[in-house]
């Protein structure tokens, strides 16, 4: 956004019908706040206005990302920490927080504020917790997109603007949350290991290779791979295989002739019923079943 002021700021209306798309957009906007502002602006409604290190307590969700200077964050689940550039911190409904940058440094501010069952789950499952609020994803391009992208929408207010709005918040929170799990991993020589490991079970998917001899082949424990494995993926090594074999049987079954019999024994299944049996549990369906699907479409 060229020619920007220092600041930016909607709060926004929804329906009930908005709701039930199980996100709705309460806030967004920015703040560049330079070294001996005042902080927060006085802008602010009621709801969402705080003192300076006495903090406040919210009924929603935000994501604040800092793009530019230093500052300091704190909540009921974390003690005081700086926070720098690239970093973005969650705040959850009914948790008390604080944050505000350095006096003589000031911050560029950006924050959408959200509700929702979306957001529930997604707390529910872990993936976000108020345990561990302060994220380091760093400064992106794409992030600050998708923020302007939000208050874009949020300003032309057109019809259906909170359901766009939702699609993009997903798109941002999916965004956070994979440069996170990136940014965890930035010892490049664990992503090298792993991604190497990834093209060997790749390329050897039609061998009998365990993934204790992946790791052999690429000279590491295999207590340390598999744990690393998982860790960056989500699944085991031995999982991936499954994954694997089953992308290869699909295909198998879709774009050849080959009997059923004859890809249980390339896949290396002991017979033809150990294959059906595998690929239903995972397909719902027969190997059978599928191909035929597969050549109606």
């Amino acid at each position: 956004m060229d020619n920007r002021s220092r600041d930016l700021l909607y709060y926004l209306t929804y329906s009930p019908s908005d709701e039930k798309w199980g996100t709705i957009l309460t806030t967004v906007g920015y703040q560049f706040i330079p070294n001996g502002s005042p902080y927060p602006l006085s802008k602010h409604p009621d709801d969402y206005s705080f003192v300076k290190q006495k903090g406040r307590i919210l009924n929603e969700y935000q994501f604040v990302y800092i793009t530019k200077g230093k500052g300091y964050f704190e909540s009921s689940h974390v003690k005081l920490q700086e926070v720098k550039p690239g970093d973005l911190f969650l705040l959850f409904p009914g948790e008390w927080h604080n944050y505000y940058p350095d006096a003589e440094i000031g911050w560029d501010e950006y924050w959408v504020g959200f509700k929702g069952r979306y957001f529930e789950q997604l707390q529910a499952e872990h993936f976000f917790s108020c345990k561990m609020p302060l994220l380091h994803i760093g400064v992106s391009n794409s992030m600050i997109g998708l923020y302007e992208d939000l208050i874009r929408t949020a300003n032309n207010e057109k019809s259906g603007h909170q359901v766009m709005l939702a699609g993009i918040l997903q798109h941002l929170t999916s965004t956070i949350y994979y440069k996170h799990k990136n940014q965890t991993f930035g010892d490049s020589y664990i992503i090298e290991v792993l991604d190497k490991a990834r093209k060997l079970m790749k390329e050897q998917i039609e061998e009998q290779i365990s993934a204790e001899m992946i790791a052999g082949q690429i000279g590491v424990g295999y207590s340390w791979f598999r744990r690393m494995f998982k860790n960056y993926t989500g699944i085991s090594p031995a999982q991936y295989q499954i994954q694997l074999r089953l992308i290869r049987a699909k295909e198998l079954l879709a774009r050849t002739s080959l009997a059923i019999s004859d890809i249980a024994y390339q896949l290396h299944f002991e017979n033809a019923g150990q294959f059906a049996t595998f690929f239903r549990k995972r397909e719902g369906v027969t190997p059978t079943a599928y191909r035929n699907r597969q050549k109606s479409e």
